[in-house]
């Protein structure tokens, strides 16, 4: 049986076009010159100049005393509408599904609770691992990837009584504080063959518009099925992942 093709859908140029301008605008950061926006944008700036004049009268645009060009108040409006909208918890459960079937691995969702990060969701992997993951369960801060990206991203202070606790030798201590500087300048953290031997895991982070680390993405399998490499290809679709998913939420990567 002949599928029929779905046929593409015809769109406004003007539109499209428009929506270019403000997105290199969004990009560079800052007002930018007429020739500059032009040059980004791929027209000239004869051709750019109407599009401005619409995009500022509905105040998606604005210019400066000095004749730059910046985005105007209803382009904030709007992405405050956007921003408001996005709940991290949402989004990590609609999109995970594709995650987890590039990994083929088990994924796990969790989020800081009282006593430390709680595991609140478990995609399975069709290959079975011995390994206690399962929803309510805790993962200790200072004996797993997931403990030690939390520990890397949240403050401080928030971390310490349980690093304490777990680690109650002072130097021990200060060496896990190091660590978890290693950690948070890689933005991702890995274990291999621990806390249980023969399974490893990849953990990265997801953060909000505020760049507060809103939960961690763990992928978690047998050794052998993990490369661990920062190339590899776990770390790859779990760093891609959650890089996605906290620009999606407002997340400027290097905020922090």
């Amino acid at each position: 049986m002949n599928q029929t093709r779905p046929k593409p859908q015809r769109g406004v140029q003007s539109l499209e076009t428009g929506g270019a301008i403000l997105r290199e605008l969004a990009r560079a950061g800052q007002p930018v010159k007429l020739r500059d926006l032009a040059e980004a944008v791929g027209v000239v700036p004869s051709q750019l100049h109407p599009y401005l004049v619409s995009l500022r009268t509905i105040r998606m645009v604005e210019q400066t005393e000095t004749g730059l060009y910046a985005l105007g108040p209803f382009a904030l409006e709007l992405g405050l509408v956007r921003l408001r909208a996005q709940d991290a918890w949402r989004e990590t459960m609609r999109r995970l599904p594709a995650l987890a079937d590039e990994v083929q691995l088990m994924v796990a969702v969790s989020v800081w609770g009282l006593h430390g990060p709680v595991i609140v969701f478990v995609h399975d992997s069709p290959t079975r691992i011995h390994a206690n993951v399962r929803v309510g369960g805790m993962f200790t801060v200072t004996g797993t990837a997931t403990g030690r990206l939390f520990a890397a991203f949240m403050p401080r202070a928030t971390v310490q009584p349980l690093v304490a606790q777990e680690l109650p030798d002072p130097d021990r201590q200060a060496a896990y504080w190091a660590e978890v500087a290693r950690v948070a300048e890689a933005g991702f953290e890995t274990t291999l063959d621990l806390p249980i031997p023969g399974v490893s895991a990849v953990a990265a982070p997801v953060f909000d518009h505020t760049g507060a680390m809103q939960l961690a993405v763990t992928v978690i399998g047998p050794t052998p099925q993990i490369d661990l490499s920062p190339e590899g290809p776990t770390v790859r679709a779990t760093r891609a992942f959650t890089a996605q998913l906290s620009a999606d939420l407002g997340h400027l990567a290097g905020a922090l």
